[in-house]
């Protein structure tokens, strides 16, 4: 399936008088910044997508669990981030299903609703991950905030660019990720102050 198909997300539901936008975290969970962003998003009720990686879910169980306890919702995002864009669908498939099975094992019946490609390389991903009951999810902005992550300052910069009903790839994983979180405590005030509001995909 073509990655540019209307199926993969990209946009949630937003109304010119309401607009809404949808933060989504790749690569954790990840101690310590998964841990300050789950406070964070706590303490200003924000719900969020959080795409998981299969040996990042067995090294870190408990805080997956706290992602689900605290009303997350979540992704598959591969099991040790490979580029999945030139393997055959059975070797695909094959990995979403070890990471499936990864969650599941920490979070029984938890549903995993969503998957992300690892570098945006959807290859025969798409369809894959519709057999296993997962909608593609993608983005309307990449903050780009990973290795070498820029500052704080830069990302809220690069968050300004949203549009309504955006899709925001950022990072709780794969690094230091404290300027993230610092550049989402600073704009999620500022967008609910400007009238946004923030959702999940459905």
């Amino acid at each position: 399936m073509d990655p540019s198909a209307p199926d993969v997300i990209r946009y949630v539901a937003t109304a010119p008088a309401a607009p809404t936008v949808a933060l989504t975290f790749d690569d954790g969970p990840n101690p310590p910044d998964t841990v300050a962003l789950l406070d964070l998003l706590a303490r200003e009720g924000v719900r969020a997508v959080f795409c998981l990686v299969g040996v990042q879910v067995e090294q870190h169980p408990d805080l997956v669990r706290r992602v689900v306890d605290d009303g997350h919702v979540l992704a598959n995002h591969s099991w040790q981030h490979d580029d999945l864009a030139e393997l055959p669908a059975a070797a695909v498939r094959a990995d979403l299903q070890r990471t499936l099975d990864a969650i599941h094992a920490v979070v029984p019946g938890v549903p995993v609703p969503f998957f992300r490609a690892p570098y945006g390389r959807w290859g025969r991903t798409v369809d894959v991950a519709a057999s296993l009951g997962m909608r593609s999810l993608e983005w309307q902005l990449a903050v780009e905030d990973w290795d070498p992550a820029p500052p704080a300052d830069v990302l809220v910069e690069r968050l300004g660019a949203v549009e309504p009903g955006g899709v925001v790839l950022l990072h709780d994983g794969g690094g230091d990720r404290s300027a993230t979180v610092e550049a989402v405590r600073r704009v999620v005030p500022a967008l609910r102050a400007a009238g946004w509001t923030f959702t999940v995909p459905t």
